[in-house]
């Protein structure tokens, strides 16, 4: 006579085990969390404030703020997006519309210093233009959203391309656009806007070309605004339907969750903060040209998030600050001679998107889930689905 033996049912204490470990896994990153924005902030006092370096570091922080926001797009809801440009160039021209001399027959000033008022030409506060750029970037990323409801996977990522290249073609020859009849262009195309205005902060006028700082702490307090956000929105119910959705939309769909004001938000939250970081860089290049908004950009950004995890916030920020000095000053500055010097005749800086790629494939070989992996992402990919199977065992 043979006998099945069932498993053991579960004990009660496992439960609260879990929830205890949860909470000590989510202080730990607090503390660290907080620990890593303490030393942010005291590093422009250990190296020279106009040094690359910090210029570096003001980059990063900008690429911090957008990779963030594509990562709700991708990470968070499962939705590709190969035209985040678009958002970048939407804040930047943001700056060229509402804080430079571009409409010179206007005289709108609003929160500017004294020597700005007099200036012809719009020029709103730094801070109001970021909010209009947000608000402009949502409303694009609204409008994005609507042709990819019922769309999946790469027929998502072809239509978010074509929207990045619609763009990039309205930034160059936006200088034949007029959307105002015979008034000022769309843009200036290849010959750019500018000067930009310089940031107006309510404790005075503190931003040069030769003094980083302000640049860098106004970077900083974007990045904590962002990580704010996010972590809020992730951890709400709304955080809950983007990966319900990312998992399984049909699912998810059965489930009651709304899927096209679900994918929709995560468009218009993903598309502002890329919008306030594209205002930020473009106040701090001075100017905004049609040549900067590339695909490749879009790509680059992308880089960020499969590099540190996909929806894992710190990996998003990890990422970003890697590939940033990778770009901008480990090729560039240091390795861009070692061709050369062992009888190649080019410059290393030709092959970055070749050394990015080389990366992400060196990446997804040995840690598919990414440098520092969302939880659940690290689950699906290192122990796999359905490894904790009970095991029946008939005996004799």
């Amino acid at each position: 006579m043979s006998t099945v033996e069932t498993p053991a049912a579960p004990r009660k204490t496992g439960g609260r085990q879990l929830s205890i470990q949860g909470g000590l896994s989510k202080n730990r990153s607090l503390a660290l969390g907080v620990a890593a924005f303490i030393a942010a902030a005291l590093l422009p006092f250990l190296v020279d404030p106009s040094s690359g370096f910090i210029n570096d570091c003001v980059l990063a922080l900008a690429f911090i703020v957008m990779a963030l926001g594509l990562n709700v797009v991708v990470g968070f809801a499962g939705l590709l997006d190969l035209g985040y440009v678009a958002f970048y160039a939407i804040g930047a021209y943001s700056v060229g519309w509402f804080a430079s001399t571009f409409y010179a027959d206007a005289s709108i000033h609003v929160g500017v210093s004294d020597f700005l008022d007099a200036v012809p030409g719009i020029h709103l506060n730094f801070f109001l233009v970021v909010l209009i750029a947000m608000l402009l970037c949502a409303i694009a990323g609204i409008f994005i959203g609507l042709p990819t409801l019922r769309l999946r996977g790469d027929y998502i990522a072809i239509v978010t391309l074509a929207f990045g290249e619609i763009i990039r073609v309205f930034a160059i020859n936006g200088d034949s656009i007029r959307p105002f009849g015979q008034g000022y262009p769309l843009t200036r195309g290849q010959q750019g806007i500018g000067p930009l205005d310089k940031p107006q902060l309510p404790f005075g006028d503190p931003f040069s070309d030769v003094e980083l700082r302000p640049w860098y702490y106004v970077g900083l307090a974007m990045v904590l605004i962002a990580i704010l956000i996010v972590v809020a929105v992730r951890d709400s119910r709304l955080g809950r339907a983007w990966i319900a959705i990312r998992e399984d939309e049909v699912a998810a769909a059965s489930m009651g969750v709304p899927l096209v004001k679900t994918k929709l938000l995560a468009y218009a939250l993903g598309a502002a903060l890329g919008g306030m970081s594209g205002a930020f860089l473009g106040f701090f290049a001075t100017t905004v040209n049609a040549s900067t908004f590339a695909f490749s950009f879009s790509i680059f950004v992308l880089s960020m998030i499969i590099l540190g995890g996909l929806g894992s916030i710190w990996g998003v920020v990890l990422g970003a600050i890697a590939l940033t000095f990778i770009n901008y000053s480990l090729i560039p500055d240091v390795l861009n001679g070692v061709p050369a010097q062992i009888g190649l005749d080019f410059r290393l800086y030709q092959l970055s998107f070749g050394i990015f790629g080389f990366l992400l494939v060196i990446v997804m070989v040995l840690k598919p889930e990414g440098l520092l992996p969302e939880g659940r992402r690290k689950l699906e990919l290192t122990e796999g689905v359905g490894t904790d199977e009970s095991v029946y065992e008939a005996r004799a």
